[in-house]
């Protein structure tokens, strides 16, 4: 029997997101996996500093001489950890309150304004500020920064995709025969968001690597000696001309975590928004 082309449309669909799937959990597997896999101790000098890929080390040394590929695998499973908590902290906020503003317009009001503020303020700059009110923070620090800055604006983009299916005949049935909006909200809308949460949390996660990554670029975060992917970038940049690798790897190790995931929730992405806004 021969395939319609929807279903080799549906068929070559599936494959492409298995082979993303797998893309994606390379990387986030060797992160958590890294230290197992790690040929060397993270604080033992082996070659001389910013030594070349020899038969010791296989990406050189470091600005200390300790092996480069020993830190980047140890250097990933916190920075992803907490992205990961960032994304999904920032979207299930993002959807939950979202939802609930189309059918509240004061608090769809209230929405756009914070949303407003937040976007007018640089990221860099909301970090250093929660950073320097809480000076033992760390990364923790960095992690609440990015979830107060980066909420708003995330319920601005579930309550403008949500804005249509309020006016939905089902969304108007619901509240017609005297559901709470709690229930609407939850039971009628979000179900039909799946592709705006999705992607969200693909964004919330490529934007929250990069900005937890930026402000341990600026030691705000780990410390020396601890193995971070961004504190690698800062520490070694003076020898990038000696050995490349000691700020090439952590940086493709960023870019590939981040690129594999915002490809994976893209293509995992319902398209049905459009469909259940005209729902009758």
């Amino acid at each position: 029997m021969t395939a319609t082309p929807a279903g080799a449309t549906r068929t070559a669909l599936r494959s492409r997101a298995t082979v993303l799937i797998a893309l994606a959990a390379l990387p986030l597997l060797l992160a958590v996996i890294g230290p197992i896999l790690a040929p060397h101790a993270l604080g033992t000098p082996l070659t001389a500093p910013f030594a070349g890929p020899g038969e010791g080390a296989v990406l050189g040394g470091d600005q200390l001489g300790r092996d480069v590929l020993s830190r980047v695998l140890h250097g990933g499973g916190l920075l992803i950890a907490g992205a990961l908590l960032v994304a999904t902290v920032t979207t299930a906020a993002a959807a939950l309150i979202g939802c609930v503003a189309v059918l509240r317009p004061a608090l769809g009001r209230a929405v756009e304004r914070s949303a407003d503020i937040a976007i007018l303020l640089p990221p860099l700059l909301g970090i250093m500020l929660i950073a320097l009110a809480w000076p033992g923070g760390g990364r923790w620090a960095v992690i609440a920064a990015a979830i107060v800055l980066g909420t708003p604006y995330a319920i601005r983009i579930v309550a403008a995709a949500a804005s249509p299916l309020a006016a939905a005949g089902y969304v108007e049935a619901a509240l017609a025969r005297g559901e709470s909006t709690r229930y609407t909200a939850l039971r009628e809308i979000l179900p039909n968001l799946r592709s705006t949460v999705l992607t969200l949390f693909g964004l919330r996660f490529v934007e929250a690597i990069y900005v937890i990554s930026m402000a341990g670029f600026l030691q705000i975060g780990p410390q020396p000696p601890a193995s971070d992917w961004s504190l690698m970038i800062r520490e070694n940049a003076p020898g990038i001309l000696l050995n490349p690798w000691a700020v090439l790897a952590p940086s493709v190790a960023i870019a590939t975590v981040a690129i594999t995931v915002s490809m994976v929730t893209h293509t995992l992405a319902p398209d049905s928004t459009t469909k259940a806004a005209t729902r009758t």
